[in-house]
């Protein structure tokens, strides 16, 4: 007589044979139950490595409240290309891509006044100057050392000002390599010497975070947005996009696994352990073998628009599922999703093949 036991009651998405084999890629569905309801009216800042500006321009084209803390200067903003050129509205804050939990750390510390803010500016041999810690931030530099201080003086208050009222963070974690200062032991978004500055042995030193101190970063980063605002709660997503070169003295495909593997079990541990996190798979929809990598380009580094449309549906999927179709929020325009091709190009190509050139310099 055959007995029940823990598998007979699971639903279809828990067996390899009904979720997966015989599906094609696009057929896979439902890999996520989320935790809570994402609501139009509630405030949601993005941040992290590349692909999280693809969620944050589909929460605004879907009509959510996506929070742009530095609003491009009113003549900018009829020119979207410029303004993703100069990195406006790519992300809540203008800090450029933050690929590591360790510089999101220092970030939300220097907006706090918690750890010392470096004044580490850095002139080009045509006397232009470069904030290191926002290196495309503004593609032809600034006039003075003093213009690009104050510039990243302006993106941390706005900073400061928006967690405090932020009501879901979402943060893309993108890599475990970065690169150090020997002495001030602050951590740069790139590696010196590629999109500016000069890279110098005895200053500069490679560092590949391990699981632990990514955890224990990261969880401290959560508590401390918790202090500053009880009620907000955090979205994890992990870049399915490969490293674009690795220092790790390994192959890049194996560096790139290692990497994307670390930072999705972090991801997964929070999510495990915190009420107030949860993991979104982006990761997985691109990334996962079964989908056979059929929405990257050519590369194989590039995610296609496609595929970007293909994560983000079933993002709102999912929450429909779980909670029902969101209601309109009256108070937030209903921005429509970019659909220049020179803007979005130019985005992603600065975040992702335009490093490949820098690093080879």
């Amino acid at each position: 007589m055959k007995t029940d036991n823990p598998y007979t009651s699971l639903p279809d998405n828990a067996f390899w044979k009904t979720a997966v084999a015989g599906r094609k890629p696009r057929e896979i569905t439902g890999l996520w139950t989320p935790k809570f309801e994402i609501k139009k009216d509630q405030v949601i800042a993005t941040a992290g490595s590349c692909f999280a500006q693809h969620i944050g321009r589909a929460l605004k084209a879907r009509g959510y409240a996506w929070h742009d803390s530095e609003p491009a200067p009113l003549l900018m903003r009829f020119n979207q290309e410029k303004c993703h050129l100069f990195n406006y509205g790519v992300f809540t804050f203008r800090t450029g891509n933050i690929y590591t939990v360790a510089l999101l750390k220092q970030w939300l510390d220097w907006s706090l006044g918690k750890s010392v803010l470096p004044d580490e500016i850095w002139q080009s041999p045509d006397k232009r100057y470069y904030d290191l810690f926002r290196p495309n931030i503004e593609p032809n530099g600034f006039k003075s050392a003093e213009e690009a201080l104050k510039s990243r003086q302006s993106t941390l208050k706005a900073m400061k000002r928006s967690l405090a009222k932020t009501d879901l963070f979402i943060f893309t974690l993108g890599l475990t390599e970065a690169w150090v200062n020997r002495q001030a032991h602050y951590v740069y978004p790139i590696c010196p010497g590629t999109l500016a500055g000069e890279f110098d042995p005895t200053q500069h030193q490679f560092k590949n975070f391990n699981f632990l101190e990514i955890y224990t970063a990261l969880t401290e980063v959560l508590d401390t947005l918790k202090s500053i605002n009880p009620h907000l709660r955090f979205l994890l997503t992990v870049s399915p996009v490969p490293l674009t070169a690795t220092a790790s003295g390994e192959h890049v495909v194996t560096a790139t696994l290692h990497s994307k593997s670390i930072l999705r079990a972090v991801a997964g541990e929070l999510k495990a352990s915190r009420a107030d996190t949860d993991y979104f798979p982006s990761y997985e929809i691109i990334s996962a073998f079964p989908f056979k990598g059929v929405f990257y380009a050519e590369n194989m580094r590039n995610v296609q628009p496609q595929g970007v449309n293909f994560v983000m549906n079933s993002f709102f999927n999912c929450q429909a599922r779980v909670f029902g179709e969101p209601i309109a929020n009256p108070t937030t325009v209903n921005h429509q999703a970019t659909t220049h091709s020179g803007s979005q190009k130019m985005t992603d190509e600065v975040c992702e093949d335009a490093l490949l050139d820098a690093f080879k310099k």
